[in-house]
């Protein structure tokens, strides 16, 4: 049986060399084929990580160490200790698809002289239903989802949309793993950000010092939490992008800028 041609996974292949990370997996070159591993044991011994055949990439990719869902594969949570051998281009490709879904052609596209780029405004402007009121976000509470949702604590896509007033990502910050468009994950996000919006609630007055405060405890809060603890669930509080939502809007209000000054 012949394998059908696959011009992303052929580019991706000849650009790469003896070895390569791809967001959080390391691939090197063998003698006849491939190994994947995480890149975090990437000077482990072999015999210390769990083979695994290639079609369990796809249940390891499902969940985090402790067991919790990933809602989105590209999210920096993925587990360690393990190690897995492709034997030709073929499984190389199916490995990679099995971990990250759509990376590949996503890369190969984003290659091209215009990049199939769907903007922010683009994307929720043909948004029906529930998710109509994500449009009514201004550009700068668009630019505080995005910067929130897609901080690389939560997922290590090189964003290449964008918003009026918001550049894209630098690839430094995050992987060569691009983002062409805003995901379900991010949208369902958009929504809560814009029902939060729209509440009724009374506004808090803080002064500069006080906002320092509250800045210092959300970024040491989320420090603590464990990556990958009901990621999705945006109807809570404590959500890990909620919270850096907030840090967002608190880093965008003029007095954040007199940290350090009395």
């Amino acid at each position: 049986m012949v394998a059908t041609p696959n011009p992303a996974l052929e580019k991706f292949v000849s650009q790469m060399g003896n070895e390569r990370v791809l967001a959080q997996v390391f691939i090197t070159r063998k003698e006849r084929g491939y190994e994947l591993r995480h890149v975090a044991d990437r000077a482990t011994p072999e015999e210390n990580l769990r083979l695994l055949p290639l079609p369990d990439l796809r249940t390891l990719a499902h969940a985090t160490a402790k067991g919790a869902f990933r809602p989105l594969k590209s999210a920096p949570n993925l587990q360690t200790g393990w190690r897995s051998t492709a034997a030709s281009d073929h499984d190389l490709g199916d490995a990679l698809r099995h971990l990250y879904p759509g990376a590949v052609a996503d890369w190969f596209a984003a290659q091209a002289e215009r990049p199939p780029v769907t903007n922010f405004r683009e994307f929720t402007g043909r948004q029906t239903g529930m998710y109509r009121i994500t449009a009514l976000l201004d550009d700068e509470q668009a630019a505080q989802v995005i910067k929130a949702g897609c901080h690389k604590q939560f997922c290590l896509k090189q964003r290449l949309w964008s918003v009026p007033g918001l550049g894209i990502d630098a690839l430094a910050e995050k992987s060569m793993i691009p983002c062409l468009e805003p995901c379900a994950v991010l949208l369902e996000f958009a929504r809560t950000a814009m029902r939060i919006e729209q509440s009724k609630e009374p506004h808090l007055s803080l002064t500069a010092q006080e906002i320092i405060t509250v800045r210092s405890a959300l970024e040491t809060l989320l420090d603590k939490f464990a990556a990958g603890d009901r990621e999705a669930d945006f109807s809570s509080p404590a959500n890990r992008r909620r919270i850096q939502l907030l840090l967002e809007k608190l880093k965008s209000n003029p007095v954040a800028e007199m940290e350090g000054k009395e």
